[in-house]
């Protein structure tokens, strides 16, 4: 029965951080943060790291606490939080950061419903430069209006 407690935490985590995604985006990032952000929507540096990228690591160190605390602080929860965490932020570097900003050259030629979809969606916010404008939302599941062909 243990396990079911663990898939279910698990999945609940990793849903909800679409939440906290969107949460962290339009409050944080285009808040108080946005001296962190702002090269997102405008590259003003030649590196390939960006200031934004702290996010990630932000959300890492919270991943990495929940193991910790799993492994050595009897929190049994810990594990699949951290897993829920660690796994969107992976689904979310690989849609965000390699298939729509092409940071990496991978998934180039994807053109399915969705792949146009999330395409659209991104590109809508992005059309706004500045810290107040543009729509945010979660990243895997935007509003169903950029699905429409």
């Amino acid at each position: 029965m243990d396990i079911l407690y663990w898939i279910l935490v698990y999945l609940i985590t990793f849903c909800g951080m679409e939440f906290m995604a969107w949460f962290t985006h339009k409050y944080v990032m285009h808040g108080f943060l946005w001296s962190l952000h702002k090269d997102h929507h405008k590259k003003d540096h030649g590196s390939w790291w960006e200031r934004n990228d702290t996010f990630f690591i932000f959300y890492a160190i919270v991943s990495i606490s929940c193991f910790v605390g799993w492994r050595y602080f009897g929190f049994w929860a810990g594990l699949p939080i951290g897993l829920g965490i660690f796994s969107y932020g992976v689904t979310y570097f690989m849609v965000h950061d390699i298939f729509i900003h092409q940071r990496f050259k991978m998934f180039r030629n994807a053109n399915n419903w969705y792949a146009r979809g999330i395409r659209r969606a991104h590109k809508i916010h992005h059309k706004h430069l500045g810290k107040g404008e543009g729509e945010c939302f979660g990243m895997l599941f935007p509003p169903l209006k950029y699905f429409k062909k």
